[in-house]
């Protein structure tokens, strides 16, 4: 339910919502959420609510109730119906001095969809980039549910919390809907639908690249996060009216500058590349860092165009020799010189780029100044070198390695100096990654609505940052935050991450992601909560969403429609040290340990002797065991599995479902049991 707190934050809010749709006072309104289509949580006493004139009497009839209520004196009204059991559908009847009827209502489980890109990424293509979904044809052709409705919750940041969702509506399924619709929750939603045969209403309220705690409120931030206590006052500071008008200027002026000289490049002049020369005189260029991890504020965010330059010395020796020239990624069209010569180009294509390396001929080759040039065409505020833990920007010559990363001359192709610049409030639009923007905007107007529970896929970005340590604590906030906005101890379920670049080293490393799918498996001590495993899914964004989507339908009728089933693959139990060799015992085997392998290798261990440093481990399994060893280490302490970015372990139960990634040199002690 909204909490007395919210509700005092967000008046202003109702007033700018009022007016902005163009209603009046005089008029009953209702928020996005509560419509035709829509559908009601079954068995839950229900509370709905609007907007009026102060003091007005507004009656709801729905399903053989009569309900009369009376906004207060800031004009919202409330009322409160139900319990009603599965069924629909059914029209609802509100009035106050005006009529309102909603058709087409259903009665069945309601499920909040949230996260970041793997939840976000849609049924059909992903206007963000990705690779999309399998057969998704087939998918969006055989989308027609009519007992299925999809709420899309838009985009937005919010300074404050608000009380209405930016959205279209709720739509049954059909291959037009479904198109834009979180893949994961369609697929969620569906299996529900077919297992228990109910109504089911799906609310995807999600946001590519978020972290953790810009979905968590500012109660519960500041209460236990001193860390995020300056980003969050920081936005006490901003006028949010005078900034959202100002951000509308930026989004009109901004489209405008681009059409009058976007395309304009003074590097490149009648075919000839100018800033390529070797002797150019840059003493009016800037400077910046590269590679990046984002968008550099240094370039204002600007789309299009960019020369970089870097100089490098040679010693005389390698006057002469080939040169490999390796870029990272180049974001995202590159074109690159040495000593002035084209060397090569590189189309990046989509959103993600691909790794650029160039092989310069030993004649361009000198000793002394070498000058590397790189002509870029970026969009989406992204423009520059990008680098991960498996490609690195550098030189190679014979067994040197030099490194690029550092300082770069740059020089955007237009004149920039008019480019409209962003306000704050826009960069905050364009990368919300702070503490309580998608709260307050994509959460807080959900959580007057009942809903049956929660499915989670996020973590990534947390772990990108490497913050998995912290996300111990945050992820168990989150969780809880919610549960008190809504007012009760609603299932929630999450995905624990999948693989990650890079691919295993040569020798086992700490890994970031491993961490981070560990702090997920410790929020398993939260009652009502699930975890369903992507982690035998080898790529950062599985298209495979179909089956991540049956793995949460698993854990949903294990932990909350009270099926007696498995629904997790293998979890350490216990480690038994036997001089060379360590036996590992696991729980959910009952029906047997599978090795999923055609030669039966087992794959993902680790081993670690006295000193702590991990090997590489053989493995073999005796009965539903596995014995661990490396005939180097004759007194191994430790073993951990899958713990890498990307697991390449092939344990598994009869069930089909991956064993969970384990260290048992873990800091914490983890609750194996489910």
């Amino acid at each position: 339910m909204l909490t007395a707190n919210t509700f005092k934050r967000s008046m202003v809010c109702i007033i700018v919502c009022i007016l902005g749709t163009g209603a009046t006072l005089a008029d009953v309104r209702l928020p996005r959420l509560v419509g035709e289509n829509m559908v009601l949580q079954r068995d839950s006493k229900l509370l709905l609510w609007g907007w009026g004139n102060p003091g007005e009497i507004v009656t709801l009839e729905f399903h053989g109730q009569r309900i009369t209520t009376k906004s207060d004196t800031h004009g919202r009204w409330s009322a409160s119906l139900g319990p009603f059991g599965a069924g629909g559908p059914y029209e609802m009847l509100v009035k106050g001095k005006n009529s309102i009827r909603l058709k087409n209502l259903l009665i069945g489980d309601v499920w909040l969809a949230s996260g970041q890109s793997n939840m976000e990424a849609s049924v059909g293509p992903a206007d963000w980039g990705w690779k999309g979904v399998n057969n998704a044809d087939v998918e969006i052709a055989a989308a027609q549910f009519p007992q299925i409705r999809l709420f899309k919750v838009h985009r937005r940041i919010a300074l404050q919390p608000t009380v209405d969702a930016e959205a279209d509506g709720w739509s049954p399924v059909t291959p037009t809907s479904v198109t834009s619709f979180s893949a994961v929750a369609y697929f969620f939603g569906r299996e529900l639908h077919q297992r228990y045969h109910i109504p089911i209403g799906l609310i995807d309220s999600s946001w590519g690249g978020t972290v953790a705690e810009a979905w968590v409120s500012e109660d519960s931030l500041k209460n236990q996060f001193p860390e995020f206590r300056q980003s969050i006052d920081s936005l006490k500071n901003i006028d949010e009216p005078a900034a959202i008008a100002e951000d509308q200027k930026y989004l009109k002026a901004k489209p405008e500058w681009y059409n009058q000289h976007g395309a304009e490049d003074r590097g490149r002049v009648d075919g000839l590349n100018l800033w390529a020369a070797q002797n150019l005189p840059t003493a009016n260029w800037e400077t910046i860092d590269e590679p990046q991890t984002k968008a550099e504020e240094g370039l204002k965010g600007f789309d299009g165009v960019v020369w970089f330059r870097k100089e490098i010395d040679l010693a005389p020796g390698d006057a002469g020799k080939d040169l490999k020239l390796h870029l990272a990624y180049a974001y995202k069209d590159d074109t690159t010189f040495f000593n002035g010569q084209k060397i090569g180009a590189t189309q990046g294509g989509g959103d993600k780029p691909k790794p650029t390396d160039y092989l310069v001929p030993g004649k361009l080759v000198r000793s002394g100044r070498n000058i590397i040039v790189v002509r870029i065409k970026g969009s989406n505020g992204s423009v520059g070198l990008y680098s991960d833990d498996l490609h690195k920007p550098e030189v190679v010559i014979g067994d040197k390695v030099i490194s690029l990363a550092g300082q770069w001359l740059y020089q955007p192709g237009p004149d920039i100096t008019g480019l409209p610049v962003p306000s704050k409030y826009s960069k905050l639009k364009e990368d919300p990654n702070t503490a309580t923007l998608l709260f307050n905007g994509m959460i807080a107007p959900l959580t007057t609505y009942r809903i049956k529970g929660s499915i989670w896929y996020q973590g990534e970005s947390n772990a990108i940052e490497k913050r998995s340590a912290q996300y111990r604590k945050l992820f168990p906030a989150l969780i809880l935050d919610w549960r008190k906005q809504w007012g009760y101890e609603f299932p929630f379920l999450f995905v624990q991450l999948a693989g990650w670049p890079p691919p295993p080293g040569e020798e086992p490393e700490e890994s970031s992601f491993a961490e981070l799918r560990e702090a997920q498996e410790m929020t398993l001590s939260l009652p009502a909560t699930g975890m369903a495993s992507a982690v035998d899914q080898p790529e950062d964004h599985p298209t495979d969403k179909q089956t991540v989507a049956h793995r949460l339908a698993l854990t949903a009728a294990a932990a909350v429609y009270g099926e007696h089933i498995v629904d997790s693959g293998p979890v350490y139990k216990s480690m038994q040290i036997e001089g060379s060799q360590i036996r590992i015992t696991f729980s959910n085997v009952e029906s047997g340990l599978l090795v999923k392998d055609k030669y039966g290798a087992i794959r993902g261990f680790e081993i670690a002797a006295a000193d702590g440093k991990f090997h590489w481990a053989q493995a073999r399994r005796e009965g539903q065991e596995i014995v661990v060893f490396n005939d180097s280490v004759s007194q191994p302490v430790a073993v951990r599995y899958d713990w890498m970015n990307t697991p390449e372990g092939n344990l598994f139960n009869a069930e089909g479902l991956p064993a969970t990634p384990f260290r048992t040199d873990a800091p914490q002690a983890l609750n194996a049991s489910r």
